[in-house]
């Protein structure tokens, strides 16, 4: 690995942790497609990059998570019960998910990638509130949230933010506990994500021999140095900044990332 290489893992760590504590949104939005560029420019596994990414950012998630969640934690902000609640179907879609990555080429891979980062993006800058509901779904329906949840995250490589601040919203949760809790629930999805990339990538040719599967460990380490430090300044930030200014302007630059990796 060279400075360059090292310098960018690095980068990459540092604002995955912070927009993971700050925006809830799962650092994965940009870990995803800053190690697509990386992986290509230093000519990584060429058939897998996408997978590669996806794989590695989970991984990543793992302990990025866990620093977001027990800070929100400290602050009293998780609602644990909703985080059990969703566990069972986040384990089992976000397998799901790994294994529906597993049969896709690179290239519709960063398409589907490219597509969820214009529809967050917009999402965001656009900030169509959704119709809080009074009551939360019942068994089976957290278990069918959490299942969606976790195959479309695990899917594109992130800890679920995205998809879980919004569900939250709906049934009546406040935007900082919907944030909160959030992070505590990319826990489960980045593990069962991370390791069904691990197998659906286990024997195939031509990734790197650093790697289990579809996850790259020289990257995990080298983001996790920089990410988990960081997540605790996310959450706090979250608490003292104007976070919907700040989101507007992630806002942009995930359309911009997303048309780039649409564009051949």
């Amino acid at each position: 690995m060279d400075l360059w290489e090292l310098a960018a893992y690095l980068a990459t760590g540092i604002a995955s942790g912070v927009l993971a504590g700050l925006f809830g949104v799962g650092g994965g939005v940009v870990v995803v497609p800053a190690l697509i560029f990386v992986f290509g420019r230093i000519g990584l596994a060429p058939d897998w990059i996408p997978h590669l990414a996806v794989g590695t950012s989970l991984a990543a998630i793992v302990a990025t998570g866990a620093a977001s969640a027990y800070a929100h934690h400290r602050r009293g902000a998780v609602r644990w019960d909703l985080v059990r609640s969703l566990a069972p179907g986040i384990v089992i879609g976000a397998w799901a998910g790994a294994a529906f990555a597993g049969i896709l080429s690179d290239e519709w891979l960063k398409r589907l990638f490219g597509c969820f980062l214009l529809y967050v993006g917009g999402r965001m800058l656009l900030r169509r509130a959704d119709t809080p509901r009074r009551t939360l779904p019942g068994t089976a329906g957290m278990l069918a949230a959490g299942a969606g949840i976790g195959a479309l995250s695990a899917l594109v490589g992130i800890g679920g933010g995205t998809i879980t601040v919004p569900f939250l919203n709906r049934v009546g949760i406040d935007m900082r506990r919907a944030v909160a809790t959030s992070s505590a629930c990319g826990v489960p999805i980045a593990v069962a994500g991370a390791l069904g990339f691990m197998a659906v990538g286990w024997g195939r040719e031509g990734l790197p021999l650093a790697s289990t599967g579809f996850v790259y460990w020289p990257a995990v380490v080298a983001m996790l140095t920089a990410s988990v430090p960081m997540a605790p300044l996310g959450a706090y930030l979250a608490h003292k900044l104007p976070v919907d200014q700040l989101k507007r302007v992630f806002a942009v630059l995930l359309l911009v990332l997303g048309a780039r990796l649409l564009i051949p």
